[in-house]
């Protein structure tokens, strides 16, 4: 038996560390430990990178990070542990036993470690209900054959009882095994929220879905937080040949770079629709009468605008202020299309960051940034930058500071603007194939 762990995180970095340890003698025997990042604005990638197999990044959604996690898996079985679960030290030997019988699929029992002195006779209950049902949720740690798995269709894309839907349909192939063994979950929620509150919450909960409530509207009633709004605006040029990605005229011609402009705008106007984290608007150079910006407009329904003339940061500070005056209490982010690595992870990401903060930053390695997020109408960001040069980013946020707000810096990325940098597009997206 080869077995995957796939942890899914969001802001764990207080806790995780301790998690991830205790799951080294499992990777000493051949496990594969996989984190699986929501979009966390605090230090839990770094927490978890040097502890773990591989750090991966899904939209937020345990659902939506626990199928990534299952897809980069390598492993003929795969465990769902939630951060705050801690695994029997055989947890292994325990599931393969458990295979070897007969079973496809399983749990285990759960202990709730906590302060109110009812939380031994929750975990009794919970496990009760399950052997009795054949249900099991995620605190239990199911795993599962990974052909089984997939053959279900993994799990749907659901805010809430994803857990529950799982053990359903694959309860309708084979009964899961039921262990005695004990994994130790936090009981953060009951001491968080109230004991006697959080009991009655989960079992109209469980009602409601029994009844057919859908699970958007679970979700809400649970308290989970929708993906943190905000609107996207979009600078892109027209691709015309000889005025398209100068800088890479001399090695893909001039036709060459407008065909990369292109597939470049194109990339990242997918990149910023799926993110689904607002309305979108592509702010269009010099017009937005080029037949490319027309088509995407009738075809996608993208609303298009014309640039203003000016340096860049004139033409973000029209951008900015124009959604301001529009909508002064959502959020703006602006991008670029010259970043192709750009992922909606990352736009997720800023936009969680500007619950927070004033400003969001996604710096570039040449010195300037790929992405600026705005709380608020802030000018002075855009004002006396040297554009083009490696002192955009340092001066950005000197004027950030000046103005009194306060900003955020997430993970660099990389723009494609000179000719290694397209290589080094072509070099990943080769390894991508593989």
């Amino acid at each position: 038996m080869t077995l995957a762990i796939v942890v899914p995180v969001l802001n764990e970095a207080t806790t995780l560390a301790g998690r991830l340890q205790a799951l080294a003698p499992l990777r000493a025997r051949g496990a594969q430990v996989l984190v699986v990042d929501g979009g966390s604005t605090d230090a839990t990638v770094v927490v978890a990178q040097p502890l773990v197999d591989r750090v991966l990044q899904a939209p937020r959604g345990r659902a939506s990070q626990l199928n990534a996690g299952a897809d980069a898996a390598q492993a003929d079985v795969l465990l769902f542990l939630h951060a705050d679960t801690r695994l029997p030290a055989d947890a292994d030997r325990l599931i393969e036993q458990a295979l070897h019988g007969g079973h496809r699929w399983g749990r285990f029992d759960v202990h709730i470690e906590g302060r109110h002195a009812l939380l031994p006779l929750v975990a009794s209950l919970m496990n009760l209900r399950s052997r009795l049902t054949g249900i099991a949720t995620g605190d239990q740690a199911v795993f599962v054959q990974r052909r089984l798995f997939e053959s279900v269709g993994g799990f749907a894309a659901m805010p809430l009882m994803e857990d529950i839907d799982l053990s359903q349909r694959l309860k309708a192939i084979a009964a899961p095994a039921c262990l005695r063994e004990r994994v130790t979950t936090s009981g953060r929620r009951w001491d968080q929220h109230g004991f006697w509150r959080t009991v009655l919450l989960m079992w109209r909960l469980r009602a409601a879905h029994a009844l057919g409530t859908d699970a958007q509207t679970l979700a809400l009633r649970y308290g989970y937080r929708p993906r943190a709004p905000a609107a996207v605006a979009v600078m892109a040029k027209a691709p015309v040949p000889g005025l398209a990605k100068t800088r890479l005229i001399p090695l893909l011609g001039e036709a060459g770079a407008a065909r990369a402009q292109r597939g470049f705008a194109l990339q990242t106007l997918a990149t910023v629709r799926a993110a689904s984290t607002g309305d979108v608007r592509l702010w269009c150079a010099p017009d937005a009468s080029h037949r490319f910006f027309r088509a995407l407009s009738q075809r996608c329904g993208v609303h298009t605008l014309a640039q203003p003339s000016g340096d860049l940061g004139q033409r973000m500070a029209v951008a900015m202020s124009h959604h301001f005056a529009q909508l002064p209490h959502k959020p703006l982010l602006i991008v670029g299309t010259d970043c192709p690595v750009l992922t909606l992870e990352h736009l997720q990401q800023a936009a969680e960051a500007l619950q927070t903060w004033d400003a969001v930053l996604i710096p570039a390695e040449d010195g300037g940034y790929v992405l600026i997020g705005l709380r608020r109408l802030v000018p002075e960001a855009f004002a006396r930058v040297e554009w083009s040069t490696p002192h955009v980013l340092a001066q950005t946020c000197e004027r950030l500071r000046l103005a009194g707000a306060s900003w955020h810096e997430l993970t660099a990325l990389w723009d494609v603007d000179e000719p290694a940098d397209w290589r080094r597009w072509q070099d990943r997206q080769r390894s991508n194939t593989h």
